[in-house]
């Protein structure tokens, strides 16, 4: 600096660079103070208050969808549909279809209770019928006078009233005046229809239950009332608006003054709310707390340069002579050192320099391994296959290699037990991989191996077979499953081995192989090898879907309350299975949780979609048979609850134990009052004060659940049931049942029987 032509500038730059340590340093630390935690404060607090309002609002609208879809679900499997559909296309003369239709309309009727919800209609795909809250009639004359649809926007509907449709919103369109109408009482209006079909898993299916939704309403409850949203949609997977308020339009580029803000639909995960943000409204507080920051650090940086010209120009010339007495002094060859001259300063500098740059030499040189081994993930997951391009990507990297030797993948996949996800963190398990790494190396000192850890479970060893003896891949991958029993408390592992090939090009083609082969792990937790040949001949015929027969028959368990018979069952095939693949074991599992889960809601409705989703998350983390008798165990603790009798204590236990057993005695309330010393009156009270329920209610409640343990469980005839749970004959037993039930015995059977 010294050399420059105008040495003035350098003083000047002297003082400037003190200026700056001493005084402006503080100042902008206390304007990045103030940008930080102030403005970015006020910034974080304005998205927030978008973020949640939008969360607000998305929250509202998914537990309406889900409401109504729970609505939509219940009235396609009401029992006066079911019981409609065989008759609907009967004449008028037949009463019971008249009076199941009545009934469909009400239903109808209650579904537009609410706001959001303008009509609803039912329409029979194989009958010219059309079904709504007021009325009934065909297809042509409902369309056309009493909900009409225009040309225009036919294709919007009418398209989408065939196959399986689970909840399908169509796009929005027009309802016209209906010419039954003249006086306009209705005015036209835009609606967005949606459409679930029934049976629910038919492609042909019988009826579509179709909501007119009110676009007034869901762009209401869309739409935020802040000043700074302006404009509000639910976009779907497609890209496609499903509903939309205000504009849209949210523009690019970095002067752009509006942005989009987005959150996930819990009610279907491939919507999204999406809102338009006016950024200049909404972090206005936060661009003039910034403004005034820079203002106010202009203002130090002028004062700044002004005292720092003012000093050079007044110190200039006790510098000049020092300068020229430290030229004077310097000897070639030899360092000169002066404390406090520039020299001093410059040669420090200079040092630190240096330093600095042998420190990131030997940090460049640290970080070649890691550069090198993502290349060798780029080179598996066949991302060079040209030679050119590889050899080019080698040479900037440093990365020796030989195009033509041949090499074979083995692909090592962990799979970490629950006890270890749930107790060992990121960091310790990035150990335990540098540990497997490092023995893996030790392994093969006198061979060429290349380690790449390709996805977040699995290592990809790349064996080189050379020219002289050598370890081949099936010795290699003994090896290695030696070395990994070490590590069998913590996780299991299985080496797939793929194909050997003759050119680095084709090395994908390998890893896919040794990828593939892990497909066909077992669910045992020793360490598995899984080569290509053995499983061709190895590969048992396991059938991973649980048949309708032990699906009724789990079913029929649960209806009886023979829940330890569940939890036993699976244990049983859980046994028998345990040597087949862990895929098929899983898809025969889930099946076996699916159908728990079926039967469970027959008894507790309660349960959410979150909840049975957590269910199939604790199987799916299973790895071992074992775990997976666990994961049974907690989730049929979970699923069925044993519901304890509501018995009395003390002077009722033998009472209630003969009832019990003796269900189908006559159990007159004389007998056990006298038993008691009690008289009618007070024996009655008293049962109904401990037990819960009155005598008589109790009695037939435990006869009806004997009845239907019968109804489901055996061929038996209606009377011979009636005599074997106590009563005369059917006369007698059918009106009890379809007191507590709601239907008769064989409606009932007919009904339950069908679902299983």
């Amino acid at each position: 600096m010294l050399r420059l032509h105008r040495p003035r500038i350098a003083l000047f730059w002297q003082f400037y660079a003190k200026y700056f340590v001493l005084f402006l340093i503080p100042v902008i630390v206390a304007i990045t103070f103030t940008y930080f935690f102030v403005v970015r404060l006020i910034e974080d607090d304005a998205r927030q208050r978008n973020d949640i309002i939008m969360t607000n609002n998305s929250e509202h609208i998914d537990t309406a969808f889900t409401a109504l879809q729970t609505t939509m679900i219940h009235m396609l499997s009401d029992v006066n549909l079911k019981s409609f559909l065989p008759v609907a296309g009967d004449s008028l003369d037949n009463q019971q279809r008249n009076e199941w239709l009545h009934s469909l309309m009400s239903q109808l009727g209650k579904i537009e209770n609410g706001d959001l919800v303008l009509n609803a209609y039912l329409y029979m795909t194989r009958y010219d019928l059309v079904i709504d809250t007021e009325t009934h009639s065909d297809k042509a004359y409902y369309f056309r006078f009493k909900h009409p649809v225009g040309d225009a926007d036919r294709a919007k509907l009418f398209p989408n009233l065939s196959g399986k449709q689970m909840m399908y919103f169509t796009k929005p369109y027009s309802l016209g005046v209906s010419p039954l109408t003249p006086d306009k009482s209705t005015p036209p209006r835009t609606v967005i229809s949606t459409i679930m079909s029934y049976p629910f898993n038919s492609a042909d299916p019988d009826v579509y239950l179709v909501l007119d939704m009110n676009m007034d309403v869901l762009q209401e409850r869309i739409g935020g009332r802040e000043d700074w949203v302006i404009g509000s949609a639910i976009i779907d997977g497609a890209g496609q608006a499903v509903v939309q308020t205000g504009s849209m339009e949210a523009g690019s580029g970095a002067a752009n003054k509006k942005t989009l803000s987005s959150i996930q639909s819990a009610f279907n995960d491939s919507w999204r709310y999406v809102s338009v943000i006016d950024l200049q409204k909404l972090l206005q507080p936060a661009r003039m707390i910034r403004l005034l920051s820079l203002v106010f650090l202009g203002f130090f940086l002028v004062l700044g340069s002004v005292v720092s010209y003012y000093l050079s120009r007044k110190l200039y010339a006790p510098i000049l002579e020092i300068k020229t007495g430290l030229a004077t002094h310097h000897e070639p060859g030899r360092a000169v050192r002066r404390e406090g001259n520039d020299f001093d300063v410059i040669k420090r500098f200079s040092g630190m320099l240096i330093s600095e740059n042998n420190q990131l030499s030997r940090l460049v040189s640290g970080m070649v391994p890691m550069v090198q081994e993502h290349f060798v993930t780029k080179l598996l997951l066949g991302d060079f296959r040209d030679s050119g391009t590889l050899e080019a990507s080698a040479k900037e990297i440093d990365f020796a290699y030989d195009p033509k030797a041949i090499r074979t993948v083995l692909c090592v996949e962990f799979q970490y037990y629950s006890r270890v996800q749930e107790g060992q963190s990121e960091t310790s398990r990035t150990f335990l991989l540098a540990e497997l790494k490092d023995r893996i190396r030790k392994l093969f000192p006198d061979q060429t191996i290349w380690l790449s850890h390709t996805k977040s479970d699995i290592l990809a060893c790349v064996l080189h077979h050379n020219p002289g003896p050598g370890v081949g891949p099936k010795e290699a991958a003994g090896q290695i499953k030696l070395e990994l029993e070490r590590f069998s408390p913590y996780y299991k592992a299985t080496i797939g081995v793929g194909s050997t090939v003759a050119s680095i090009e084709e090395l994908y083609i390998s890893y896919e192989q040794a990828s593939a082969m892990l497909r066909f792990k077992g669910v045992q937790p020793e360490v598995e090898i899984c080569f290509e040949e053995p499983l061709r001949h190895d590969r048992k015929a396991w059938d991973s879907y649980l048949p309708m027969m032990e699906v009724n028959r789990i079913i029929n368990q649960c209806r009886s309350r023979d829940y330890d018979s569940l939890l036993q069952a699976v244990f049983e095939l859980l046994e028998a299975g345990k040597h087949v693949r862990a895929f098929e074991m899983k898809a025969l599992c889930s099946d076996v949780l699916n159908t728990w889960i079926r039967a469970a809601e027959h008894d507790h409705a309660d349960y959410s979609i979150a909840f049975y989703t957590k269910l199939f998350h604790m199987l799916d983390g299973c790895v071992t048979v074992e775990e997976l008798r666990q994961a049974f165990r907690d989730i049929h603790a979970l699923l069925f609850r044993k519901e304890e009798p509501h018995v009395g204590k003390g002077q009722f236990d033998e009472v209630l134990a003969y009832i019990h057993g003796h269900y189908a005695e006559e159990l007159s309330i004389e007998r056990f009052a006298q038993q008691m010393n009690m008289s009618v009156g007070h024996f009655s009270r008293t049962f109904k004060e401990e037990v819960g329920e009155k005598y008589v209610e109790y009695i037939a409640k435990v006869r009806m659940g004997k009845a239907k343990q019968y109804l489901l469980e055996t061929d038996l005839k209606i009377d011979e049931i009636a005599e074997k749970v106590g009563y005369w004959g059917r006369n007698s037993f059918i009106p009890i049942f379809r007191k507590y039930e709601g239907i008769t015995p064989a409606k009932y059977r007919n009904l339950y029987s069908a679902t299983s």
